[in-house]
């Protein structure tokens, strides 16, 4: 399915799933009587509307829209990180199925609407609550990433190509400054996913759409 939202500057984005891709496609060209095609911009013959297509994490090296297409059939494995005060969610991912995982929980404050020293005392412990999520989901990153990290396994092809990531930017920003996770920052993607309270169907969820391709439609 395909999916539309605003793009910043003009335009919209549009997300298409890989197995709808090709028809997607097909239709772009009927609508505008043909396309030319530059790299991985097409641009329409009837009106001058343009489509630029982005690749799904970890597929580099793509140029054009028949290594695009190749591409898609035999998706690389990626890792995807979710991560918000509450939960965090790491998983590997080949194609689409999550192939290891972990899933946790964490006990985060809520706000208060007491004053003065109580306020003070209640801002302390969440701030501390939150800094131990956040160290508990470095762990679980630590734990499920690193063995297939670059250079780590001795096949080449459990390798992870890409990091996707989603939740709030900061905590996985901060999640990511561990040294042990150093070897993953460059397969970032700066892509960053909407994402809900992490659970296991909400890492599903983001392992399917970490696997759209995503088009910059103008206008």
């Amino acid at each position: 399915m395909a999916r539309a939202r605003p793009a910043a500057g003009g335009g919209r984005w549009v997300e298409v799933s890989p197995e709808r891709f090709r028809g997607w496609l097909d239709g772009f060209y009927q609508r505008h009587h043909g396309a030319t095609e530059q790299g991985l911009v097409l641009t329409g013959t009837s009106n001058g509307d343009t489509a630029t297509l982005c690749p799904p994490p970890g597929l580099t090296g793509v140029e054009d829209v028949d290594a695009l297409l190749a591409g898609l059939v035999r998706p690389p494995r990626i890792a995807v990180l979710l991560a918000r005060k509450g939960a965090a969610a790491v998983g590997v991912v080949d194609g689409t199925s999550v192939t290891g995982s972990k899933v946790e929980r964490f006990y985060v404050q809520g706000r208060t609407a007491a004053g003065g020293s109580s306020q003070q005392r209640f801002a302390r412990r969440r701030a501390n609550q939150a800094q131990a999520a956040t160290e508990r989901a470095t762990e679980i990153a630590a734990r499920v990433l690193l063995p297939y990290r670059p250079g780590a396994p001795t096949d080449p092809d459990e390798t992870i190509r890409a990091l996707v990531c989603g939740g709030d930017r900061s905590m996985v920003d901060t999640i990511l400054t561990d040294r042990r996770l150093a070897a993953l920052v460059p397969l970032r993607d700066p892509h960053l996913l909407e994402s809900a309270e992490p659970r296991l169907v909400v890492l599903e969820e983001a392992a399917v759409a970490a696997r759209r391709v995503r088009v910059h439609l103008v206008p």
